[in-house]
């Protein structure tokens, strides 16, 4: 495998992350530029730099300032009635604010554009490395179309996974090893029987990040494995150690579909369900052994 050419695939793609974090923090100005000034447009537009919320900027930028001709720019898609659009938009906008806005508005404009280069040259770079890897098992594309199967994966993430821990998974020889360089598996601080942290490693902080945003979104897919797996540990755990355990699982599977090959299997949001109930069972047929009894297990036939 090229390495020259993944050591260049990586630094795009964390190059990309930073942007898209300058973006995030450029927008975020935005939002208090517009508190600043009164105006709640996030309390009825979910995002700002959308059609009717891009529109309402630039007008306020051009020196509008009625609510009523604000909200009339609103596209008919939106949700939000007009009504809770003039409350909104009834603030008290300064010039200083509309020079800040459309300071932030350049900025955000360029750093798309930028996020577009990049992502014209990352297509350009995984075309050349098939080329170059055609002999071998897969191309990067069909393992990016592998990688997608799996819920909260997304092309740009795939992409970001694959510049991260490549696509040859016998540098690791487990999946357990990959998790721990990841920096997803709890440290083992024990002394005198006495466990002093459980906190994570810094491992891959690139990867570690990413693969952490992607179970928050796999999170979000009803009756799936890993939206169970994140209930169940809540519970007992918190929130912040249920999502890093949903991370840990993610890897772990990515790491045997690059292995073998293969698509995610979802187990379903039954599997804890049913992995209870068959440990139940063994253990009290263990039980009965103990005391001397011969156990034979038939299940109950369902009343029709």
């Amino acid at each position: 495998m090229p390495e020259e050419e993944i050591q260049e695939l990586r630094t795009l793609m964390r190059a990309r992350k930073q942007i898209g974090r300058d973006l995030s923090s450029t927008l975020q100005r935005m939002h208090k530029i517009l508190e600043d000034a009164n105006i709640k447009l996030d309390a009825v537009i979910t995002d700002l730099l959308g059609v009717s919320g891009r529109a309402m900027v630039e007008a306020m930028i051009n020196g509008e300032t009625d609510p009523e001709r604000l909200a009339g720019l609103a596209d008919r898609r939106l949700k939000a009635s007009r009504e809770e659009l003039r409350e909104a938009l009834r603030g008290r906008l300064r010039e200083p604010h509309r020079f800040m806005l459309s300071v932030y508005l350049d900025q955000i404009d360029a750093l798309d554009k930028a996020l577009e280069r990049i992502d014209r040259q990352v297509g350009t770079m995984l075309e050349q490395l098939d080329k170059a890897c055609e002999a071998e098992r897969a191309s990067y594309q069909s393992l990016i179309a592998l990688l997608i199967t799996m819920p909260g994966i997304s092309q740009l993430a795939a992409r970001m996974i694959l510049a991260e821990i490549g696509r040859d998974m016998s540098r690791f020889p487990s999946a357990g090893h990959l998790v721990a360089w990841a920096g997803l598996c709890p440290r083992n601080d024990e002394s005198a029987g006495k466990r002093r942290s459980t906190r994570l490693r810094h491992g891959a902080p690139w990867l570690k990040t990413l693969l952490i945003q992607c179970a928050w979104a796999a999170m979000r897919k009803k009756d799936s494995y890993l939206r169970a797996q994140f209930y169940r540990l809540r519970a007992r755990r918190g929130p912040k150690k249920a999502i890093c355990a949903v991370a840990a699982s993610m890897l772990t599977a990515l790491y045997h579909m690059l292995r073998d090959g293969t698509e995610y299997q979802d187990l379903g949001a039954g599997h804890f369900d049913r992995r209870s109930k068959e440990a139940r069972t063994r253990r009290l047929v263990s039980q009965l052994t103990d005391l001397g009894y011969t156990v034979e297990i038939k299940p109950l036939a369902l009343a029709a």
